[in-house]
Parts: C-alpha cells; sequence; structure tokens
C-alpha cells in the first residue's frame, strides 16, 4: 500500500525536525528569517497605509478646488453680448 499524502508530509517535517536538532544554528537562521519577512510585511504594510492616506487627502484637496473653481469661473458671454458690450451694435 502505498503512503498518504499526510503520512509523507508528517515523514518529511520529522526528518526536518531531526536536522535543525543536529543543527541547532541552522534552526536559528530559520526563525531569524521568518521574523525578517514578518518584519518587511509590517513596514510595507504601514508604508502601504500611509501611501493611502496621502492619496485620499490629496483627492479630497483636488476636489474642494475644483469645487472652487466651479464657482468663480464667470460663464462664457455670447458673441452677441460681447459686442453690444463694445458698444458696436448700439
Amino acid at each position: 500500500m502505498n503512503p498518504g499524502a499526510a503520512e509523507e508530509a508528517g515523514k518529511i517535517a520529522s526528518g526536518f525536525m531531526e536536522a535543525m536538532k543536529s543543527q541547532p544554528l541552522a534552526l536559528a537562521l530559520v526563525i531569524m528569517n521568518m521574523a525578517l519577512l514578518g518584519f518587511f510585511w509590517f513596514i510595507l504594510e504601514k508604508v502601504a497605509e500611509n501611501h493611502r492616506n496621502d492619496m485620499k487627502l490629496i483627492f479630497d484637496e483636488q476636489k474642494e478646488v475644483r469645487e472652487l473653481l466651479t464657482r468663480c469661473i464667470a460663464p462664457k458671454a455670447s458673441s452677441r453680448d460681447r459686442l453690444v458690450g463694445e458698444g458696436e451694435l448700439s
């Protein structure tokens, strides 16, 4: 009978633990690498959160500026209004 996947995984895990028992420095390196990966993930998550907040602030400010500009820009006068205003058609 062939061993199942769980049995094979168990054999691999026990072999890994035996190797780590015989070489504690290798175990320390594995643990430090995992801690370093966790640290990098934490830092990158904070950077991404900060970037999202900055982009939200920029877009909110641009929205406010757009709203102010739409209130400040006067509509263009038609050509007839310009001619009357200049005194040419009066």
